[in-house]
């Protein structure tokens, strides 16, 4: 189950063995795909298995501003 917005992700992870591992590769590619550094980017914890990977309050501010100025 995955649910994808402009600025964010949630992700159930079936398979607790790789829930670091995946996590991990995710932050990095939604960080190459927002030109950011990880350190910008939240992961929450939303429930059994499931978490939130999103852009931390300022970075989000920031990337919106930039979208609609264009």
């Amino acid at each position: 189950m995955t649910f994808e917005t402009a600025d964010s992700v949630t992700l159930k992870i079936w398979d607790r063995a790789n829930a670091h591992h995946t996590l991990d590769a995710l932050v990095h590619d939604f960080s190459l795909r927002h030109n950011t550094s990880k350190a910008s980017i939240d992961v929450t914890y939303a429930g059994p298995n499931t978490y939130t990977v999103s852009l931390s309050g300022s970075t989000a501010k920031a990337a919106a501003f930039d979208t609609h100025s264009l």
